[in-house]
């Protein structure tokens, strides 16, 4: 069965929380940056972001965020999949989907924080044409991980 890629409900806050504590706590540290739109998904929405989810089989399996950045900028954040079902495209349907939803929300650009460590997500980014910023180029992080900026132009 494939996942299927849905707008967020309020009922996905446990959910989203979770995915993504789960495989940041495996990998970094959880942040007070973290917390805040963990804690609130609702604010992303109020402040005229999106939350997807993947659903599979009847369960929460993966979800990424849309914040406003700047003018005409998106962020993608808080992009995961549980890690019993990596490996199936479900990383690539989030993130597809982000990408047509940015361009529906009026964005030019999108703009993503990450980490050296994460190869295959990197790998995945940049097949969908993400580039890296250069050193000069890359504005102050929330994250003490981040160590690796990226941005798509939309238009």
């Amino acid at each position: 069965m494939r996942a299927q890629v849905r707008p967020y409900r309020d009922a996905d806050a446990s959910a989203f929380k979770s995915l993504n504590i789960a495989w940041i706590s495996k990998h970094f540290v959880v942040e007070p940056a973290d917390l805040k739109s963990l804690d609130h998904p609702e604010r992303i929405l109020e402040t005229g972001g999106a939350i997807l989810m993947a659903d599979l089989d009847g369960a929460c399996v993966g979800s990424i965020a849309l914040i406003p950045y700047e003018a005409d900028t998106l962020e993608i954040a808080k992009m995961t999949v549980a890690e019993h079902c990596r490996g199936r495209g479900i990383g690539g349907a989030l993130l597809e989907t982000a990408i047509d939803l940015g361009r529906a929300l009026g964005a030019r650009r999108l703009y993503l924080e990450s980490n050296s460590a994460l190869g295959s997500a990197l790998a995945l980014y940049e097949r969908f044409g993400f580039e890296h910023l250069p050193r000069e180029r890359r504005p102050a992080s929330p994250y003490a991980r981040a160590d690796v900026f990226m941005e798509l132009l939309l238009s």
